[in-house]
């Protein structure tokens, strides 16, 4: 069974997202939506909100599942017995950012391959903290991110 992993914060969950969820998803038998528990990070959305969004979106069953995980990715996919990992890249600073971290990766894990997927160009400018940004002042995220995600985006603003 091919097994690969999707790591990420998802804070919050955009179209970039899902694109690259639905096109790894027909690389494997079962993908794995990792939400990192990063304590190096202030989130935005906490984790269980984080987790509803990706569930309410892009739905688990099947050959996706949702986890949270802190600690090494390495580690976790060591231990689940993971093939690859799958991460999305926009542009060349993705890469360069990406390409150090795929190597420890591969140190740490041999047996673990990482994937690069590139972003679709109507997606390659979306990031999670231009989305919060832009809802910061109220700008319009129908472009970026599902309208679930937007409306749960505004309603924790509107709290605050």
């Amino acid at each position: 069974m091919r097994i690969g992993i999707y790591p990420g914060s998802f804070d919050p969950l955009t179209y970039g997202h899902l694109d690259i969820i639905d096109r790894a998803v027909r690389l494997c038998d079962k993908l794995i939506i990792a939400i990192a528990k990063n304590s190096a990070k202030k989130p935005f959305l906490t984790i269980e909100e984080r987790v509803d969004l990706i569930r309410h979106c892009r739905g688990e069953g099947g050959n996706v599942e949702v986890v949270t995980f802190d600690g090494l990715l390495a580690d976790y996919c060591r231990i689940h017995e993971v093939n690859f990992i799958v991460r999305g890249i926009r542009s060349m600073t993705d890469l360069e950012y990406e390409n150090p971290i795929a190597a420890i990766n591969s140190k740490l894990a041999p047996q673990v391959e990482t994937v690069f997927l590139l972003s679709r160009g109507e997606h390659s400018f979306i990031a999670s903290a231009i989305v919060r940004e832009l809802a910061g002042y109220n700008g319009d995220l129908t472009s970026l991110v599902p309208p679930y995600v937007a409306e749960k985006i505004q309603r924790k603003l509107s709290n605050h």
